[in-house]
């Protein structure tokens, strides 16, 4: 039997309890595809460095590399200070275990509300790429005269070949893979960032016209894509971009599909460890009270599967949450639409692993 070495991340809030839901299902699941999950917990967040004053250890991402999949919750306490857990834990493991793209599929599901008038799921079914350990977040730039009126602040967005090669890679064969349109956009701003995007915009098609004929090759400046989103969400089945414009564009994208309570991510290595996580905050107001909604998680345990290659496993989920979504048995994805309908954190998580179960 195939076996996967899983850490498990709760994290902090409802993190630990969207997390039991995604491993609920997954447990069903691989009973029904021939797989199995092994899983080490770990308690990094915010009550730990709480009590101890520790981020993250050492010891812990030479730990991690040996896993095949990191499995993570929510990251973020109220009593500790913006910055020191995203920075000490998600930044320093997606920079570290060097997971270099972000992906992020827009799938509206049947039954989930979009602010898009007149577009369904088929209109909205497309997949971000984002470079994620390149570019402007890593803090190459600094300042002179702080603090007084002639304050300098430079950060500047610094790209490698290497770095835009391998990314545009990873975008041309998960296009091919998916296989849908077969068309690549590449999403930047070579009018204005007329050095670093000249260099995203010759790699993309040099690889393309050599590499991948079959795939069809558009562009967009990031401006451009984020009208297309919201007015023709059917115009686009992959998009690649740097660092800064995917982290915006994921996020308008986030609300296309619906809202944070089903959206996914994963910090994918493809020659290492790779984490996936719902996109959604920690939530710490709700936590313990059973009414956070988990599908974004389970949806994220949909993608660490077809990473992993258990593509018909990650088939039969994605139909599970499909289905449960399209019955009508949630009005909304918030907690008050959770309270109203009379579900929990855990009912959700018992009807998606039950649809699991009958396939």
């Amino acid at each position: 039997m195939r076996t996967y070495k899983i850490a498990a991340m709760g994290g902090d809030g409802t993190g630990p309890e969207v997390l039991r839901e995604g491993i609920k299902v997954l447990h069903v699941l691989q009973e029904k595809a021939g797989f199995k999950c092994e899983y080490t917990n770990y308690d990094f967040g915010g009550d730990r460095y709480i009590a101890t004053g520790e981020v993250l250890p050492d010891s812990a991402i030479e730990e991690l590399k040996k896993f095949d999949a990191i499995y993570l919750g929510a990251i973020g306490h109220p009593d500790v200070k913006p910055g020191i857990l995203e920075k000490g834990i998600l930044l320093r493991t997606r920079f570290e275990l060097d997971q270099y793209i972000n992906l992020r599929p827009v799938k509206l599901y049947p039954g989930v509300w979009t602010p898009i008038k007149d577009k369904g799921p088929k209109e909205i079914d497309f997949v971000v790429v984002r470079e994620n350990s390149a570019g402007i977040y890593t803090g190459c730039g600094g300042t002179i005269k702080k603090d007084t009126p002639h304050e300098v602040a430079i950060q500047e967005m610094v790209y490698t070949r290497f770095e835009v090669d391998r990314c545009l890679k990873y975008a041309f064969e998960y296009t091919k893979k998916r296989n849908k349109n077969n068309t690549l956009t590449l999403c930047g701003k070579t009018n204005v960032l007329t050095y670093v995007f000249d260099l995203w915009e010759r790699a993309f098609h040099e690889m393309g016209r050599k590499e991948y004929p079959e795939i069809k090759r558009e562009y967009a400046h990031v401006d451009a894509t984020t009208m297309w989103m919201v007015k023709n969400p059917e115009w686009f089945d992959v998009i690649v971009t740097g660092n800064m414009f995917g982290d915006i564009i994921t996020d308008l994208g986030a609300m296309v599909q619906g809202g944070m309570g089903v959206a996914a991510g994963g910090n994918i290595n493809p020659e290492g460890t790779s984490m996936f996580e719902p996109i959604g905050g920690s939530a710490p107001k709700y936590t313990g009270k059973n009414v956070i909604n988990p599908i974004a998680c389970i949806s994220a345990g949909q993608m660490m599967l077809e990473h992993l290659g258990e593509d018909k496993a990650a088939q039969m989920l994605d139909k599970a949450i499909s289905d449960f979504l399209g019955s009508g048995t949630l009005p909304g994805l918030g907690v008050s639409d959770i309270i109203k309908a009379e579900m929990s954190t855990t009912k959700i998580g018992d009807a998606i692993a039950q649809r699991v179960q009958d396939m």
